[in-house]
């Protein structure tokens, strides 16, 4: 069995304001600093084969955290970038809502196949995250290895490994400095990220 920890980095401004932060590199907001601290403090026995960290300030600024007192290995991949918002990236999610109701609501419904103006599909973040995802649980089978990650990347991956469907990605988000642990029994169907 495999132990996967899907951990979300402190929170940043856009986040303590309910803007939407999709791939923009918007540092931890105060609050997601203690976030980070508490989360460190949270993971400082969890042996982990592996931290593999969101290339975004917030994640790495996490990581470093982390570090202080869990020694594991770190590496920052640059393909674990979070979903691109586009057009809605630094909008209020309230502002989104009343602007674009119908588009909103088609993506809330489908974001497998519908994405912001300008921005990707989870599918398109699935098939760019999938090839390392899968050389990675390869990598450590029957090992316990973290990904830090800002949702709904993290949401976006935790569902793909649970093989659940992807409308469920907006209930799996979490606050920021939480983590879900994941036990995936060696099987490439378990492991393979499917975005049908």
């Amino acid at each position: 069995m495999t132990e996967v920890l899907i951990v979300r980095p402190g929170a940043t401004t856009f986040d303590d304001a309910g803007r939407i932060k999709g791939s923009l590199d918007i540092p931890l907001s105060p609050a997601g600093v203690q976030q980070a601290e508490r989360l460190s403090v949270a993971l400082q026995t969890v042996k982990l084969d592996c931290l593999y960290v969101a290339p975004c300030t917030s994640a790495q600024a996490s990581a470093e955290q982390i570090a202080e007192r869990n020694f594991c290995r770190q590496r920052s991949l640059d393909c674990l970038r979070n979903l691109d918002h586009g057009l809605w990236q630094g909008k209020l999610l309230s502002e989104v809502k009343r602007l674009q109701p119908t588009y909103y609501r088609q993506f809330q419904d489908d974001p497998v196949h519908v994405c912001p103006p300008g921005g990707e599909t989870v599918a398109e973040a699935i098939q760019r995250v999938q090839p390392t995802i899968d050389k990675i649980l390869n990598k450590h089978v029957g090992g316990r290895i973290a990904f830090l990650l800002p949702d709904p990347l993290a949401s976006i991956v935790q569902c793909s490994l649970q093989g659940r469907q992807f409308q469920d990605i907006w209930k799996l988000e979490r606050d920021g400095g939480t983590f879900d642990i994941l036990r995936l029994e060696p099987s490439p169907i378990q492991y393979e990220l499917n975005p049908a």
